[in-house]
């Protein structure tokens, strides 16, 4: 995969990082002399390009035409609007990414203006905080498909409803399925006969909407 990535901070050196550390093809786009030196101490210098990212020739020299990803991180949410837009309408980049620094910002960046697929950190630390709070001691361990599904480990309190049930008299919501069962430290592959203890460790594959209800029913 080819990733074209605006923005030499922080956020874009670690990103770059983890691609090339991938095996991914990386270009870094940097205006600011000192960012690129920082970025030369930990990436190989020709993955990193002087220039705008809202400049045209800037991104079609970096060979966006052939890019699988634009991801615009930079410290500014205009300059990140105007990258997507470029990358997606006169380029026809197949997916761009944005980040949003400012949250009231967050309502500009849209699949009109260009991006796929907006990141705020602010806002995903609160839906962190408050899905958290909500399903009690559930644990979130991945998203899957933009976050329309989730993998979740939930322990199996004592007083929960499910001890002592088949997984089959559990009246699981429709798209949710149990994955697997830790016991003691043993895998335990789950079958509707399959009893649920007090201790076991739950991991399940559930569409978000259901969730909640999912930690209902093995919660405590």
């Amino acid at each position: 995969m080819f990733v074209i990535i605006v923005g030499g901070g922080k956020v874009g050196a670690h990103l770059a990082g983890l691609l090339i550390a991938s095996d991914h093809r990386v270009c870094v786009v940097e205006p600011r002399t000192t960012a690129r030196d920082h970025l030369a101490q930990t990436l190989p210098l020709e993955t990193i390009v002087a220039g705008s990212g809202s400049d045209p020739a800037v991104l079609e020299a970096c060979g966006v035409r052939q890019a699988d990803v634009v991801a615009a991180v930079t410290g500014d949410d205009e300059v990140n609007l105007v990258v997507t837009s470029l990358a997606r309408f006169e380029f026809h980049a197949p997916r761009t990414i944005a980040r949003v620094n400012n949250p009231k910002n967050a309502w500009m960046f849209t699949a009109e203006m260009g991006v796929d697929v907006a990141l705020s950190q602010a806002d995903l630390m609160a839906h962190l905080i408050l899905e958290e709070m909500s399903l009690g001691d559930m644990m979130t361990l991945l998203k899957l498909r933009r976050g329309r599904y989730s993998l979740v480990e939930e322990k199996i309190a004592a007083d929960s409803l499910a001890v002592g049930r088949a997984i089959t008299d559990l009246n699981l919501p429709h798209e949710c399925v149990i994955v697997a069962i830790i016991r003691r430290g043993r895998l335990i592959p789950p079958h509707g006969d399959t009893v649920l203890h007090a201790g076991d460790e739950v991991l399940a594959l559930t569409a978000a909407e259901q969730v909640q209800r999912l930690a209902e029913i093995l919660g405590g």
